[in-house]
């Protein structure tokens, strides 16, 4: 049966439910068995966003309610007390379920509500519960099969690109121009030149095109020489005990040559010193978050950098690195097959794994070649490059940081 509750002058429907145990298992332990299931093998991310849908699902449709009572009908009224649930909800409506958020919601006309993919996530999420317990016989069918609220949003949109301003903003902040330190101190102007992992991390995801998470957990070990190349190794493979690498999908494990211009950086000599330090992780700095990976960290870190180097947007994040090297490897004409592998993204032909030889078939000089025509018109890098003998290009500083490179030593092996 329906009825219409009253909050705080705002109509909103909602069901009332029967209760007792001839109605079967509860939504809770149904919930609850989902969850705790042994045979699910989640990463930290993954469980602690189906806890998130768990806590607001049972929120709106009642941890009591028996699971087979919960209609379709029922399904589409919590999709309506999501479409007015606003952004950070639980921060501006502490205490307050989302129904009540709902209407204060819709009384006050607020428009900063959470987008078609935020609900079609809660929805998949819901779903995911409700397929499992029907393989379990704990209901007979999904009632939110195949609900799906429209999303305007062209995928692309969704996440940008980092502007050529942006580019330059981030770039030219203290951290990158001379700062205080690189702790507390690097939106300060100071002396210091730190090269670590603040300096690099978004280097190599400019011009390798690697995920943060992938980037945060590099091993020393993982930029390697391959015939005769030096290259990022992404892998869950590693030399530690307690490994905690982890990859997003199995076409995410690939060889990536190291850009000629993190070359003309110092890159190789960074990752040389890490090693004669004895280091295991190339940036040991970046600890573990909550969630189970070092890019959680690294990300907080960095939205304030952005903000405080004046490149923030709300369509761009660190990811936006990522999505500017492929529509770099675009621009460069390279072709669709090398970009995918390059990228690690789903859909390249061919084996994905490191040990099928660099992942689609093409060979480390070919993956190369291409990957050296990335490139980001109108962004000068050249400040970067250590000592005061800089050209005007930073691609033509090659043969210069090889010299540097045999006075001070480095093994060829690690040389560019």
């Amino acid at each position: 049966m329906v009825d219409q509750v009253v909050l705080d002058g705002f109509a909103l429907t909602t069901s009332v439910l029967p209760t007792g145990p001839e109605s079967g298992v509860s939504l809770g332990a149904l919930y609850d068995a989902y969850m705790s299931d042994p045979t699910r093998d989640w990463s930290p991310t993954t469980r602690m966003a189906y806890g998130t849908t768990m806590r607001v699902v049972l929120a709106i449709l009642g941890r009591d309610t028996p699971a087979r009572s919960i209609t379709r009908a029922m399904c589409r009224e919590m999709i309506e007390v999501l479409r007015w649930q606003p952004r950070n909800a639980s921060k501006l409506f502490p205490n307050r379920t989302p129904m009540e958020i709902a209407a204060r919601a819709k009384e006050a006309g607020r428009t900063d509500l959470i987008n078609a993919a935020n609900i079609n996530t809660y929805l998949n999420k819901l779903g995911a519960a409700f397929n499992w317990a029907v393989k379990e016989e704990v209901i007979e069918r999904n009632p939110c099969s195949g609900l799906r609220v429209p999303d305007l949003v062209a995928r692309r949109d969704k996440r940008l690109p980092f502007s050529t301003t942006q580019l330059r903003a981030i770039f030219s902040a203290p951290l990158y121009a001379g700062c205080r330190d690189d702790g507390h101190g690097y939106a300060v102007p100071g002396p210091e030149r730190p090269k670590r992992a603040r300096f690099w991390i978004p280097l190599v995801s400019m011009f390798g095109g690697l995920r943060l998470n992938e980037a945060c957990q590099l091993d020393v070990a993982d930029v390697r020489r391959i015939e005769d190349i030096d290259c990022f190794v992404v892998t869950e493979r590693s030399d530690e005990e307690d490994n905690d690498k982890r990859l997003k999908t199995s076409s995410s494990e690939r060889v990536v040559p190291v850009h000629k211009t993190l070359i003309e950086l110092g890159f190789l000599t960074f990752v040389n010193e890490r090693r004669l330090a004895g280091e295991t992780k190339l940036f040991s700095e970046v600890g573990m978050g909550v969630t189970g990976y070092r890019s959680t960290t690294f990300s907080a870190w960095f939205r304030r950098f952005a903000t405080r180097a004046g490149a923030n947007s709300r369509k761009t994040c660190f990811h936006s690195f990522r999505h500017g090297f492929r529509d770099a490897m675009r621009e460069a004409r390279i072709d669709r097959d090398i970009a995918l592998a390059l990228g690690g993204w789903t859909g390249m032909s061919g084996s994905a794994s490191v040990s099928d030889a660099y992942g689609s078939g093409y060979r480390v000089a070919t993956l190369k070649e291409a990957i050296d025509r990335v490139r980001y018109d109108g962004l000068d890098l050249t400040h970067l490059i250590d000592g005061p003998d800089v050209g005007p290009q930073v691609e033509g500083q090659t043969n210069r940081i090889r010299h540097q490179q045999d006075r001070r030593g480095i093994p060829a092996d690690v040389r560019s």
